[in-house]
């Protein structure tokens, strides 16, 4: 059956409905940069494309050097009235623009569904984590901030495009609450619509925010090495990450570096096949495009056949496509796993990926088709790739050793538990694993040897929301670790010599529950 766009979901309705909301933050093809407590018409305007079918969005301005340097002196200003306001205030503010941002959560995500081609329910997902999580903070802090002081200047958050709510506005909203002023740069890939809008809510609410687009390498001197900043906290790949962490060799500045790992899940003496068919399928949301994704799988080789009768029928059923596209008008919108990703310059360099990887000796287990996927009629579908699965990629090929951020599974075949741990770590630390096995003490044995933040045993794990906290093993994390009362212990400053948990380049310290 053909497909048509949901009534009201249009981008043209969309851009609307956020300019109406926050006119100032709005222009008639451009979005404004935010500083000094004011929306400006200020830098270069750049394009920005949607993935879901290449049209035009909007423009993003990026600012010079010379603006955000003098954007970083403004909020420190800032900084410095906010951090000597009281808790009870700050908590009002942080209610307050908490409620206005619930009151859009609707607009919010469907700004996501088109920015980043979330589907509607993931999209949804994702404004009400950043919310619910920021509620319980509001009951916390109180706690958490005795005896704690803010940071010195404002926190700077440099954040990758897939989760713009969940985790960049969850964590400034933290940041906030802490005492601290804080500055956001847009990504340039995707999400800048919905942040505009977020911020100008919180800025209404009496917030000192600050949110700038821009070249992370121009910008870097203002927002990561600029002597008024207190805190950088950056997400996204390890090579802008360690551009960052390089920035920050000769100062002592409080740091959170997120960067991606390869988590893998291993099978191991494992039988009870039904119950991870479910975690297979819930492991292909969102395109696999998140730092918590499994993209590996280490398999026991007399398991193998078992496995595959599992895990085909699981990577055929996954649904992909256009998140608004709908079968008649008044139909819910799709339930998808995913739709595009980020862009079809991503989709083109996964594709080569697999190439390389099958002309290395990669076997195709599955190749899936992306015209399968569920699309309006003679809509662009470069952004989209089906799912994959390959095994044994060669050790020379990106995939067998590095994160693909799509929809690409690797298997790994080995007969030992020694040849099991060497295949999970084969990405120089992660942020998450897990293992599949019938014995749980045994599972808990192996899992002291996986180099990952969180091992589950018979469950995967995730970044977690609330008091669970979050960080990585060996290259996949540098700094400050967070998550429950640890990211306000990261943007907070307590005793003298306090030794925080995280990785540093003299001590790397975890907490005792992951």
């Amino acid at each position: 059956m053909s497909l048509t766009l949901a009534p009201g979901t249009a981008w043209t309705d969309i851009l609307a409905r956020v300019a109406a909301a926050a006119p100032e933050a709005v222009a008639a093809d451009r979005l404004r940069n935010l500083y000094a407590g004011r929306w400006h018409d200020v830098g270069m305007p750049a394009p920005v494309r949607t993935p879901v079918d290449g049209t035009l969005l909007t423009c993003l301005c990026r600012v010079d050097t010379a603006t955000a340097a003098d954007a970083v002196r403004a909020a420190s200003a800032a900084h410095r009235v906010w951090s000597g306001t009281p808790l009870r205030e700050r908590k009002g503010r942080v209610a307050a623009a908490v409620e206005a941002l619930a009151v859009h959560r609707d607009l919010l995500a469907l700004s996501l569904a088109w920015e980043i081609g979330k589907p509607w329910r993931l999209a949804c997902a994702d404004v009400d984590r950043a919310l619910d999580g920021v509620r319980w903070y509001l009951e916390q802090i109180d706690r958490q901030t005795a005896g704690r002081e803010p940071l010195p200047g404002p926190v700077s958050n440099i954040a990758s495009w897939n989760y713009p709510m969940s985790v960049l506005v969850h964590a400034e909203l933290v940041q906030l609450l802490a005492g601290n002023a804080v500055i956001a740069k847009t990504s340039s890939q995707g999400g800048a619509v919905c942040l505009t809008l977020a911020h100008a809510l919180m800025v209404r609410a009496g917030l000192p925010v600050t949110l700038l687009s821009g070249s992370g390498e121009e910008l870097s001197e203002a927002l990561v090495r600029a002597p008024e900043i207190g805190a950088v906290a950056f997400v996204g790949g390890r090579s802008n990450g360690g551009k960052v962490a390089a920035a920050l060799l000769d100062s002592d500045k409080r740091h959170l570096i997120e960067q991606e790992g390869l988590n893998a899940w291993g099978v191991w003496e494992f039988s009870r096949w039904d119950l991870l068919a479910g975690h297979l399928r819930k492991g292909f949301e969102y395109g696999k495009q998140r730092c918590t994704a499994y993209p590996r799988f280490v398999v026991q080789r007399h398991l193998f056949d078992a496995f595959l009768d599992v895990y085909l029928p699981v990577v055929k059923s996954v649904r992909f496509g256009h998140p608004l596209a709908v079968e008649a008008p008044g139909d819910p919108l799709p339930e998808l796993d995913y739709g595009p990703l980020i862009s079809a310059a991503r989709a083109d360099e996964l594709r080569r990926k697999v190439q390389e990887a099958i002309r290395g000796g990669a076997v195709p287990l599955h190749r899936g088709s992306a015209s399968a996927g569920r699309f309006l009629p003679g809509q662009d579908i470069g952004a989209y790739v089906a799912p994959t699965a390959l095994l044994a990629p060669p050790g020379r090929s990106r995939l067998m050793h590095a994160e693909p951020f799509g929809p690409v599974d690797t298997i790994i075949v080995v007969d030992t538990e020694d040849e099991l741990l060497s295949a999970m770590n084969a990405g120089d630390g992660a942020l998450v694993a897990s293992l599949a096995v019938d014995d749980e003490e045994l599972g808990a044995k192996l899992a002291k040897d996986v180099q990952a933040f969180k091992v589950g045993i018979n469950r995967p794990r995730s970044r977690g929301d609330r008091g669970e906290t979050f960080g990585g093993r060996g290259a996949s994390w540098k700094g400050a670790f967070v998550g429950g009362d640890l990211l306000v212990q990261a943007v907070t400053t307590g005793e003298p010599g306090e030794r925080l948990y995280g990785n540093f380049p003299d001590y790397s310290s975890y907490p005792p529950e992951m």
